[in-house]
């Protein structure tokens, strides 16, 4: 469906004619108002017989007249407003031309009607809606008793100011006729003096026989109606204030998804609009009404640091000059509101120690200083502070909601708690400041109750029998006063355990009551606790509780947990059989005792540890080393030093009750430390993701021979595709500006001698820079090893350079890049690819794609947008939350486009470098597109960076603030223009517009030029004179015989400003603006060329494997075969077989034999195997050493013991199908193998049946698996395939590839046609249910239908479809079978069949 079916170009509008008025103040329903010749007689509100009886009643004085002037007055004026307010809303019902530009913006398939029909339809229902008109003379003007029903012709959308004169709609718009002769007089009295609303009167003098003469002593008497402008202004000040109300926007239109997603939602406007970094905006927006107090600042930065600190391998002596550089980050990201590129760019001195040491000494007292400089912190980290930042300030939220709970407390309840006074200022994370929080809630969740039923704020009841209950009840009771009896509280008892001593320096010490627990127990009894014993149990209870809440107890457990615990894994029943050997969970099987040290060095096993527990397969338990020494130390703080029975007896008691706490202790520290141990895990993966994509962005362009680095190559790009011999050979020409001027196709080119000449002639006349290839198969590794030697044997050289060396023109051969294409794949088949080359094939788009890497790797990644979580960067990445990594990903990219910079009229006019805008410093998505669209209204080009705040002189609108301004302006260069004077050199630099008069005084030292000079050059070329100046002689070199550090140290001293640094970015620049700074484009290892063309890794392909090979040729001494990855692979005669005979009369080609790699050559493609089965008898196993201390072997031996005797009894693992297909799986495991394989892939199994049954599972979809039951029949014993396989009792096959290629290759092709339909729903059942309910809601009068795939039920789809607004969705199964679809038990034989036999079905339904 398109943005068409949604809404059309123009609204409609309904014909108000048609349509139930009502009375705004009453809500009763007003008459239609009935034609009178075709004009509508609106002159009345009452029906006819109601006016007769007025009117009689006033003659007859029953009615005053008088006094009703009021009401009549103020029912015209009401009755012309609704008239004026229908006209309006007509108007107003057609979108306007930003709305419709924005609507085109947000989805590029709708386009704009151009047809004028509509307008003219509206002018034409405007006449008929104009109500009947009464002349006013000008002696009416001035009075206050307007006609309520009188219409003026200049409130028709098509009145003239001059009545006379040739109307431009005569003859196309119907006028009515007058039946009335009064009628007929009155409008052609109108027609000659009619009173334009502004301007006074403009009437022909002659019509009405005054001269002007007259005309103007008239004026001069009555005056022109001009001193009531003020109240007619008024009227219209209130009809646009009623229409503003009215208006249609976008959210009427578009769904809130479709708006969001867009980017065109309110609350997008709101962040477009405001100056303030797009990013902080976001951020932030949790913490908007926090404010940080000074002392928090420096709380902030000292919190930071201890987190940062231990990273860091700095000398002891700069922790103090480390926090001050923490503390003044943080001022520059809160107070100055600049983003981490400009801290990094413009502050650089700030993250740096310099240290001045004396070398030297001379006579006259001076001397020479050494610096050194100690960097402090990197790009890395100042990211890492602006996510601590939010944390703290998450932090100081929640402490201050404490404060103020407790506060309240304190005033209100009289509550005064030295553990939470001591305590709550203390806190440093958030799970200190939740076991106050849930200690606070424990202990006063009475006073709490009682405040917020007294403010109103009572939202909800606790239950009688709620937990909390329980203990105000034992709180309340006698039985309390045992509590208060164990000798210790749990606070004492929590410092005890910490090692903290009271008040006077001493340990807190246990004494014993007087009497035994049960006897005070006894002594305690009521009516709530009948019994000693349960009295006892309840204290008991309820000391338990207090020792569990209290936060100084739980931080002693996370304590001894963070530095003693230990991870271990259990595997369940279900995980028993599910993780084999082959399974990626089996080397967490039987892990165990794994310390947290362990996991931090292999964050990824923790997070597949849980992953495998959210599958159900293993259990995760964190416990403590040594649990039982933990146990025994905190009994012993527990313990009275007493000894006697007395004292034994309350030594009992108390470990009991901490064997209580003990527990629930154990319990919520373990969860928390796994969720902990979650987070710090995934950021461990996060930072190497983002590492990795530097890495990637980190690459200029492929730099040409005799280039300097950054120059953008031409390139010429190939591919052969999947490298089949039928497919050609695809290649693209593009140019450096990243035009596509060429393509074409090679059939052939390894061996057709037409296509070599083809490809040499065409290179001979592009003269290619490069030449860039890639494919999806080891067949491309063929081409590229042709198209090399092709090169060679035919001298093709590249465009000529000057040698530096030699000062002579040379050309080099032309070199062949093996190109990443990682971003192609997902480009050649887009959307975007296809608007942007509409009449390029797949495979040439794919080409294109190759070539626009070469020149710029960073704009195609940044041009991927969302899609960029699809590339792999660490092999477990799928593990980490999608929000996050996009995150990590979005910062690098940030990294690397501002390091770069962005030339802000290329982004104007070319889109892959539009796409950099949302990184560049202080914009993202919503500013960028905002910042294209002012510059675009400003005339589409920037000069000056000044210019970007606006320019009211030149008519210049703001493109953003200062504040997002200040952020973005050095990152945004213009190009310098000589021949302008008005362009700015600097303007193309790194050097920011706050430090142009550094580098101006630069230049102006550079050229000796004094201060005379200066000021002449000034006053005529204006600020940027000097600097052009030194460009213009090109004597930039000077620069470097500055001594900038004396600038620095007079900056510092007079200004306290530290510009070291920047000083020498700017002499950098003034010699080579923005110059390259990126590393060298990095070409592909043989190991990443090898996984990019056959998909095998080390892990998934080495020697020693045992994989189905294909003989291709069989000859006496050798053979050769094909793996499954395309790999070509020799077999010798001294490893064909045991026996000394000629392979030929051992194998024949075609056949598929089981393989063992002896060798495998990565950089060739090619293997070495062995197919005697001596060899293939030993099995392959990987090389991981079990450490008996952290895999529990007992365990292991007891479990394949067991599964040894369940096979024993199944015959699961005894049958062996001789089929490159087959896999000695069930059905999990076959489902986890197929998951990373395509749609449409199978596996043949062993199936539970019996051996007189075979099963057959293959991927319908992502996520969805099929397995099919095949009944063998005619087989010649127990372990033989049958010679009949049915599926059905239907379907009939002679071998299993027949049944793999009739069947399921074929049910995949019918999956794959549904699936490329444009009914086809990606989404689940009840996203396409939403999706037929938006678009019905949005076209009520039509039905609508979609197809899904139905998740519950492999191997079919579902057929929603819904028939009206109001109409429930209906859903339909579609089942899939060899070569059709089943619909209702009906087969169709493809999708234009299925969707006709539905329409026929619902019509005779709906007739039915």
């Amino acid at each position: 469906m398109s943005m068409r079916d949604l809404i059309s170009g123009e609204a409609e509008l309904d014909d108000e004619e048609n349509d139930e008025s009502f009375d705004e103040e009453t809500g009763e329903p007003r008459r239609k108002q009935k034609e009178n010749g075709g004009m509508e007689d609106s002159s009345e509100e009452e029906e006819d017989d109601d006016d007769e009886e007025e009117a009689a009643k006033i003659r007859d004085g029953f009615i005053i007249d008088d006094d009703e002037d009021e009401v009549d007055a103020s029912r015209g004026r009401r009755h012309r407003k609704e008239r004026k307010k229908r006209s309006r809303d007509e108007e107003e019902a057609a979108l306007d031309e930003e709305d419709l530009d924005l609507i085109g913006e947000a989805n590029p398939e709708w386009e704009r009607k151009t047809t004028s029909q509509p307008k003219l339809k509206r002018l034409k229902r405007g006449h008929r809606d104009d109500t009947e008109t009464h002349h006013r003379g000008l002696d009416d003007i001035f009075s206050d008793d307007d006609e309520p029903e009188a219409a003026r012709d200049y409130d028709r959308p098509f009145a003239s100011r001059d009545h006379q004169r040739h109307d431009e709609f005569e003859g196309f718009i119907e006028e009515d006729e007058l039946e009335d002769e009064d009628e007929r007089q009155r409008l052609q009295e109108e027609k000659e003096v009619a009173r334009p609303r502004q301007g006074g009167y403009v009437g022909n003098g002659e019509a009405v026989g005054l001269d002007k003469d007259a005309l103007d002593d008239m004026e001069a008497i009555f005056g022109n109606g001009e001193d009531y402008d003020w109240a007619l202004a008024l009227e219209d000040e209130e009809e646009a204030r009623e229409a503003g109300e009215h208006n249609l926007e976008l959210k009427d239109v578009f769904e809130p998804s479709q708006l969001a997603e867009k980017l065109l939602t309110d609350e997008d406007n709101a962040i477009r609009w405001l100056d303030e970094p797009e990013r902080f905006q976001l951020d932030r927006a949790p913490f908007k009404q926090l404010q940080l107090s000074e002392e928090q600042f420096k709380e902030e930065a000292r919190w930071i640091t201890t987190l940062l600190w231990p990273g860091k391998n700095l000398s002891a002596d700069l922790s103090s000059v480390f926090t001050r550089a923490i503390g003044k980050v943080l001022e520059f990201f809160v107070v100055d509101e600049v983003e981490v590129p400009y801290v990094f760019q413009h502050r650089k001195d700030y993250l740096i120690h310099a240290k001045r040491t004396r070398s030297s000494h001379h006579s006259n007292g001076d001397g020479e200083y050494t610096v050194t400089a100690e960097k402090l912190l990197n790009l890395d980290d100042l990211w890492r502070i602006l996510e601590l930042d939010l944390k703290f300030r998450a932090l100081v939220e929640k402490r201050n909601i404490l404060e103020k709970t407790y506060d309240n407390l304190r005033e209100v309840a009289k509550v005064r708690d030295r553990s939470v006074e001591d305590m709550l200022p203390d806190a440093a994370t958030m799970e200190e400041l939740q076991d106050i929080q849930d200690y606070i809630y424990f202990h006063y969740s009475a006073e709490l109750k009682d405040m917020a039923a007294s403010t109103g704020d009572s939202k909800e009841k606790r239950r009688p029998g709620g937990k909390h209950s329980v203990y105000e009840r034992i709180r309340k009771s006698q039985c309390y006063a045992l509590v208060k009896l164990y000798g210790i509280t749990p606070d004492q008892l929590g410092k005890k355990a910490l090692k903290k001593i009271d008040e006077h320096g001493r340990n807190y010490e246990i004494e014993d009551a007087s009497q035994t627990p049960i006897d005070l127990a006894d002594s305690l009894t009521s009516d709530e606790f009948r019994q000693g014993e349960e009295v006892l149990k309840a204290a008991r209870e309820m000391f338990a509780e207090e020792l569990f809440m209290h936060p100084r107890m739980r931080t002693h457990f996370r304590k001894n947990y963070y530095g003693a615990g230990v991870i271990h894994c259990k595997r369940t029943e279900k995980g028993l059989r599910k993780i084999d050997e082959q399974h990626p969970y089996y080397e967490l099987k039987y892990l165990q005792n794994q310390t947290i040290m362990d996991i931090a060095g292999h964050p990824e096993i923790f997070l597949k540890m849980l992953k495998a527990e959210e599958e159900g397969l293993i259990d995760v338990r964190i416990t403590l080393q040594d649990e039982a020494s933990f146990r025994r130390n905190l009994v012993a703080e527990f313990r009275s030093q007493n000894y006697s029975d007395l004292a034994d007896a309350w030594n009992d008691e108390r470990k009991r009750v901490l064997d209580l706490a003990f527990g629930k202790l154990e319990r919520l520290i373990a969860k928390g430390v796994k969720e902990n141990m979650r987070t710090e895990c995934q950021d461990a993966i996060l930072k190497i993701c983002r590492e990795e994509y530097s890495r990637k962005l980190d690459q200029a362009p492929y730099k040409p021979h005799g280039m300097v680095l950054g120059t953008i190559p031409r390139v010429l790009s190939l591919s052969n595709g999947n490298g089949d011999m039928r497919d050609a050979t695809c290649w693209a020409w593009v140019e450096e500006d990243g035009r596509v001027l060429e393509s074409g196709k090679f059939n052939n080119l390894t061996r057709d001698e037409k296509s070599r000449e083809e490809f040499v002639a065409l290179v001979q006349r592009r003269r290619p820079d490069v030449i860039g290839i890639s494919g999806f198969s080891v067949e491309t590794h063929k081409l590229i090893t042709g198209l090399r030697d092709l090169v060679e044997e035919r001298n093709l050289r590249g465009p000529e350079f000057e040698d530096q060396s030699t000062g002579e023109d040379k050309r080099e051969l032309l070199e062949v890049v093996v190109v990443n294409d990682e971003v192609a794949r997902l480009y050649k088949d887009s959307k975007r690819a296809i608007n942007d080359h509409p009449g390029i094939p797949s495979l040439g788009r794919y080409c294109v794609a190759l070539a626009k890497y070469l020149q710029n790797p960073m704009k195609e990644y940044a041009a991927l947008g969302k899609d960029i979580t699809s590339l792999q960067f660490h092999p477990c990445q799928q593990l980490l939350p999608e929000d996050k990594l996009r995150r990590q990903l979005e910062t690098a990219m940030v990294d690397m486009v501002n390091l770069c910079g962005v030339d802000i009229n290329e982004a104007i006019s070319d889109p892959y470098t539009a796409a950099l805008l949302p990184y560049v410093c202080g914009l993202g998505p919503r500013k960028a597109t905002s910042v294209l669209k002012t510059i675009s209204q400003n005339g589409g080009i920037v000069n000056t960076r000044d210019e970007l705040v606006g320019d009211p002189d030149t008519g210049k609108l703001p493109v953003v603030g200062p504040r997002v301004w200040n952020n973005c302006a050095s990152f945004l260069s213009i190009e310098y223009d000589s021949s302008s004077p008005h362009s700015d050199y600097l303007d193309n630099t790194r050097v920011h517009p706050e430090d142009y008069e550094l580098g101006r005084k630069m230049a102006a030292d550079a050229l000796e030029l004094d201060e005379e000079d200066v000021k002449a050059e000034v006053d005529e070329g204006g600020p940027g004179a000097i600097v052009r100046k030194l460009v213009k002689d090109d004597e930039q070199e000077k620069v470097n015989d500055l001594i900038l550090e004396e600038y620095a140290e007079q900056l510092e001293r007079n200004y306290n400003q530290r510009k070291r640094a920047t000083l020498e970015t700017i002499r950098a620049e003034l010699q080579q603006p923005y110059e390259e700074l990126r590393r060298k484009f990095t070409k592909l290892s043989v190991d990443e060329i090898f996984t990019m063309l056959c998909g095998e890794t080390k892990e998934s392909l080495a020697e020693g494997m045992i994989v189905p090979a294909n003989m291709r040729i069989v000859k006496d001494e050798f053979a050769i075969a094909k793996l499954d990855s395309g790999i070509e692979g020799r077999v010798e005669l001294m490893d064909g077989s045991d026996k000394e005979m000629p392979l030929n009369r051992l194998f024949s080609s075609g056949q598929i034999v089981q393989a063992k790699i002896i060798e495998l050559d990565r950089a060739a493609f090619t293997a070495r195997l062995s197919l005697r089965e001596t060899v293939l008898r030993i099995p392959y196993r990987k090389n991981n050493y079990r450490d008996p201390g952290s895999w529990d072997l007992i365990q292991e031996r007891k479990d394949k013991e067991e599964l040894r005797e369940k096979d024993k009894a199944t015959g699961r693992t005894q049958r062996v199908v001789k089929h490159p297909l087959f896999k000695p799986f069930n059905s999990t495991q076959a489902e986890e193998y197929l998951g990373s394989q395509a749609p449409g892939d199978a596996v043949i199994r062993p199936s539970s049946l019996g051996n007189d049954h075979l099963a057959v599972t293959w991927k319908v979809a992502d996520g969805v698996y099929q397995h099919i039951d095949v009944v063998e029949l005619d087989k010649e014993n127990e372990f033989s395939v049958g010679r009949k396989l049915r599926i059905g009792n239907k379907y009939n096959y002679s071998d299993l590839d027949e049944l793999i290629v009739d069947h399921v290759k074929s049910m995949a092709k019918k999956v794959d046609e549904m699936m490329q339909h444009e009914k086809f729903q990606t989404g689940s059942k009840s996203e396409t249910e939403a999706w037929l309910n938006s678009y019905t809601k949005a076209n009520p009068k039509r039905a609508a239908y979609s197809f899904c795939i139905d998740h519950r039920h492999p191997g079919y789809f579902l057929l929603c479809f819904k028939t009206g607004q109001d109409a429930p969705v209906k859903f339909w199964p579609v089942r899939i079978i060899p070569k059709a679809y089943e619909l209702n038990k009906a087969p169709y034989p493809d999708m234009r069949a299925l969707c006709n036999g539905f329409k026929m079905r619902i019509s005779s339904t709906s007739r039915g």
